[in-house]
């Protein structure tokens, strides 16, 4: 399942109590506050966030200590605090500023970690494992690289669109959802099954596959006809038009 972190503390430390001030709490000055933020972290040297609040900069020290590629609205209004509508003025804000990325409908990224795409598309849509064309690609089978991230899922298909790349998610039933192991925070179908995937798509008319892109090298011959018993007559039959002996 997805790994949902807790949310962190608060980015800011209580100082402690000063003498010259009788014990009580002063906090710094606007300046020393910004000051602080820009000489710690990640977000050090990086003059964009010159313009936002102060106040801005703890949310975004926040969301940068969780592990997480993206942020929907609903884990927004858990980790900064704020409730609807005055969340939505905050992101605006913040998208302004080009400190979020608006990536998709309902999903944001701080901008000072490069967007990875397919972790963020396989969090979305729960469960989905890239397959397809994408890992026919990744692990070197399939020569082109694929213009659109290619997922299987047991729920229906769909296609979504995040920063401009399209993906789409393909619906496999229960029983064909198997064989993919966790890479990095990425659920990936095994070489065999990603193989197994595209000819099961290419039987029922859904997608196609030219021969002479592939490299059948890489593959496991045991594990590939293992994982085809499981498959329909006409995948099984791709399988054997691929390895004829």
């Amino acid at each position: 399942m997805v790994h949902r972190p807790e949310v962190a503390p608060h980015f800011y430390a209580r100082p402690a109590k000063s003498r010259a001030s009788g014990g009580r709490f002063r906090p710094a000055s606007h300046p020393a506050r910004i000051a602080q933020v820009f000489t710690q972290g990640p977000l050090a040297g990086n003059r964009t966030m010159e313009r936002i609040k102060p106040k801005d900069m703890a949310l975004i020290q926040r969301l940068l200590s969780l592990d997480k590629p993206y942020f929907s609205p609903a884990d927004l209004e858990k980790a900064l605090g704020q409730k609807r509508p005055a969340l939505y003025v905050t992101l605006n804000r913040l998208v302004k500023y080009g400190v979020l990325a608006r990536l998709g409908q309902g999903v944001y990224q701080v901008t000072l970690r490069t967007a990875d795409l397919p972790r963020i598309a396989n969090q979305l849509v729960y469960p989905s494992y890239l397959s397809f064309e994408s890992a026919l690609s990744r692990c070197g089978i399939l020569s082109q690289a694929p213009y659109v991230l290619t997922f299987a899922t047991s729920r229906r298909s769909r296609r979504l669109i995040l920063e401009e790349h399209s993906v789409e998610f393909r619906q496999l039933k229960e029983e064909l959802f198997f064989g993919y192991t966790l890479q990095g925070g990425l659920y990936v179908a095994e070489p065999e099954k990603a193989l197994l995937d595209q000819f099961y798509m290419v039987s029922r008319g859904l997608s196609s596959l030219t021969p002479e892109e592939l490299d059948l090298s890489p593959l496991n011959l045991e594990r590939l006809q293992l994982y085809a018993s499981h498959f329909p007559p006409a995948a099984q039959a791709a399988v054997k038009r691929a390895f004829p002996r």
